[in-house]
């Protein structure tokens, strides 16, 4: 069985460097906001190429402090999309807002620039692009929306570590972006951690200050805040994780390479934004019958994903925010991710795609 993700292999391989880690934070003392948090608070905002840094206990905190580090709350409106995870849209309701849907592009599967534009009303207080599956976003046209509309853009880059536009990596763009390092992210912990990048000096000394119940440097508690710490365990973790991001990335990117040449004609994709560099969280294709063919895939030994099975105003809790969104209804209910990890040998991904032509070739006339 090719499985769809297994981070044993990447543990197994880093199991010394994360044994070493693990001493070095038993025999230092700290354990909440210590030396190892301050260090990969610098070093990653170093490799993004972000002024500030700021870790916090997992990518829903890092979207709900960034909302109320901005000042958004109840009778504000925050426009995004609904074909993302639950965590994207349950932070708008934590700040106390309303969230409202833009419409994606048949191409991206992103958010569409000109419905965003349609969507933003008096009441809106941010747009959140999401860079679902590593692909970017098209920020320059969505900066160009939001600005005309004079509302701040908080990035969703839980699954785009390393992920980009013209140079510039995602999370540099919008007055914040926010990452998650759920183990199966580009960049995973060994449990739940985030962070917030920021190029704004009095935001991010906000949004250190929220974390914390709101403490300043003496200890008094400047606003209301929460608690949402990353731990030093996952700071150490991550910090010997991060050493090795790049060549990760680069290999998810030769894996997306050998499935789109590999895979027939017709099968459909996610398209990389122009300008853009894809991450690969992900890789996805659309099938008219999806379940049947993930049956198909199973049954030739290729676990599969599907990476969201409903928009997310069909899931009870948020029935009340359905809107008409064609695109987005068509493409979530065609979606199949497709094993991909760093661990993954060239030939199970060429399996792969040959188990997926055959499938399809079944279905055929």
């Amino acid at each position: 069985m090719i499985e769809f993700f297994d981070n044993r292999l990447q543990h197994r391989d880093l199991r010394a460097a994360l044994h070493e880690a693990l001493d070095r934070v038993v025999d230092s003392g700290h354990l909440i906001l210590g030396p190892h948090v301050a260090r990969f608070e610098q070093e990653f905002a170093r490799w993004n190429g972000s002024a500030h840094a700021v870790g916090v206990a997992n990518g829903t905190d890092a979207l709900v402090i960034a909302l109320k580090g901005l000042g958004i709350g109840p009778g504000d409106e925050v426009v995004t999309v609904a074909n993302t995870a639950i965590p994207t849209v349950n932070a708008i309701r934590q700040a106390g807002a309303q969230p409202v849907f833009a419409d994606i592009r048949e191409d991206t599967w992103l958010i569409d620039a000109q419905d965003l534009a349609r969507r933003i009303t008096s009441r809106t207080r941010a747009v959140i692009p999401v860079h679902l599956y590593g692909n970017p976003a098209d920020l320059p046209a969505i900066l160009a929306v939001a600005n005309r509309a004079g509302v701040p853009v908080i990035e969703d880059c839980a699954q785009a570590h390393g992920a980009g536009i013209g140079g510039t990596r995602v999370g540099n763009f919008g007055a914040a972006g926010c990452f998650s390092f759920y183990p199966t992210k580009n960049l995973g912990a060994l449990g739940d951690a985030g962070l917030i990048t920021t190029g704004d000096d009095a935001l991010a000394e906000k949004i250190r200050r929220w974390r914390f119940y709101g403490y300043d440097a003496g200890r008094l508690s400047q606003e209301v805040g929460q608690n949402s710490r990353l731990d030093e365990l996952q700071a150490a973790f991550l910090l010997e994780k991060l050493a090795r991001l790049d060549g990760w990335i680069a290999r998810r990117r030769d894996l997306a390479g050998i499935y789109r040449a590999a895979l027939p004609e017709g099968v459909v994709g996610q398209q990389p934004t122009p300008g853009g560099t894809h991450a690969w969280h992900l890789f996805v294709v659309r099938a008219r019958n999806r379940d049947a063919l993930r049956e198909k895939l199973h049954r030739r030994g290729v676990a599969t994903a599907v990476h969201y099975p409903v928009p997310v105003f069909d899931h009870p809790a948020y029935r009340d925010l359905n809107q008409d969104l064609p695109v987005t209804r068509a493409v979530v209910c065609e979606n199949v991710s497709l094993p991909l990890y760093p661990e993954m040998a060239d030939e199970d991904a060429r399996r792969a795609a040959a188990a997926v032509a055959e499938c399809l070739a079944e279905e055929s006339p």
